[in-house]
């Protein structure tokens, strides 16, 4: 409510600046999200061609290598004091001429508000609140969204009402981003090379240790590695499973060896990724990497991976949604992330219909062996 007073009072500044304004061309992205969800924007910004982006600190060692964005702004830089707030709206007050808000919380409502861009196209969600209205308000045109219609698509429709997520590719660094220097285990010739995330941002969506070890027990007849992708503080994550299980001989543990300007093309070299609604899935989507995801309570058909996954898990779990995220949930993870022994065989179906391109072969009985 804050920032209504606060957008109240620019308003006479934004009145008189707005006398002043002159067309730029330019285009603002709005997305301060996580890692998923910056990937899932980049179609937006590849069909916008050139943008500046207002994003998190978090995801900017990706935009950093991004062709398609201009000017980069961090929102923890611009929201931490009501001075700085103030100071910011003012600067992109009349910079741009286009404004696409894609996480409308009261922040951001606030900056594209202050805008006198001659089009302002908001994302409006289903936890708007009724004194956002005032905000939308300044909007040219609305998308309304829901929590089973397709972010990707929506995000594109702010640009343009005709577009959906064919029309414009994923990327996660445009163009690939390839490091100096490498895991050399990350070439190993004659396997199938699964990457996994064990942890997820949402500690919530954690798949727990059983379901792992269920998954690579099943795969065991195959020449699988399996390479364990994640930031150093999920270390943790992966002790439980060496806690429990003692160290697994075809898994490599990668967990704080490769930077985030570094995971995309490491998460290329991988035949296939196993993950839950987490961002390596994303990063893994776009650089168009064979997916299957257990999506445990996450809504996929609000979210998810488009290119070529296998969806694993119960649709009467999903209670998590991307602009509802819960972190506390009535069941243990053990039942959200449950793989039956159906699910198990249509994964080992998915990996050695991967593996035909490998030159290794499988014979899968009705039952899955």
């Amino acid at each position: 409510m804050s920032y209504v007073f606060l957008l109240i009072l620019l308003f006479p500044v934004k009145i008189i600046r707005k006398l002043f304004r002159k067309d730029t061309g330019k285009n603002l992205v709005i997305q301060t999200a996580k890692i998923g969800d910056f990937v899932n924007a980049t179609p937006l910004l590849a069909y916008l061609q050139k943008s500046d982006v207002l994003i998190s600190r978090g995801v900017g060692a990706l935009a950093k290598h991004d062709e398609t964005i201009d000017q980069i702004y961090f929102i923890e830089q611009h929201k931490r004091s009501l001075w700085r707030k103030l100071c910011f709206a003012c600067r992109i007050m009349n910079r741009y001429d286009n404004v696409y808000l894609l996480q409308p919380n009261n922040v951001n409502l606030f900056f594209a508000s202050a805008c006198n861009a001659k089009n302002k196209q908001f994302l409006s969600i289903y936890t708007r609140r009724w004194y956002q209205g005032i905000f939308y308000t300044t909007a040219d045109g609305i998308v309304e969204h829901g929590k089973r219609t397709l972010s990707v698509t929506n995000y594109l429709k702010l640009a343009d009402r005709s577009l959906t997520w064919q029309d414009s590719p994923k990327h996660a660094t445009k163009p690939l981003f390839k490091p100096a220097s490498y895991p050399p285990a990350l070439d190993k010739p004659g396997v199938i090379r699964i990457g996994i995330s064990i942890a997820a941002g949402n500690k919530a969506k954690t798949v727990p240790p059983v379901i792992w070890k269920r998954i690579i027990d099943r795969l065991a007849d195959l020449p699988c590695e399996f390479y364990v992708f994640g930031a150093p503080n999920e270390q943790s994550w992966m002790d439980d499973i060496t806690r429990l299980y003692g160290d697994i001989p075809n898994v490599v543990n990668l967990i704080g060896d490769i930077s985030l300007e570094e995971l995309p093309w490491a998460i290329s070299k991988m035949d296939c990724y196993i993950a839950s609604d987490s961002g390596n899935i994303y990063i893994a989507d776009a650089v168009g990497v064979p997916i299957v995801m257990l999506f445990g309570p996450c809504c996929h058909y609000e979210q998810r991976p488009l290119g070529n996954v296998l969806l694993i898990g119960n649709d009467d779990n999903i209670c998590s949604y991307v602009f509802e995220t819960r972190y506390y949930f009535s069941q243990e993870r053990e039942e959200l992330f449950g793989v039956t022994e159906e699910a198990l065989s249509q994964l080992k179906r998915f990996i050695c219909e991967l593996s035909s391109g490998y030159s290794i072969s499988c014979n899968i009985d009705a039952q899955g062996n």
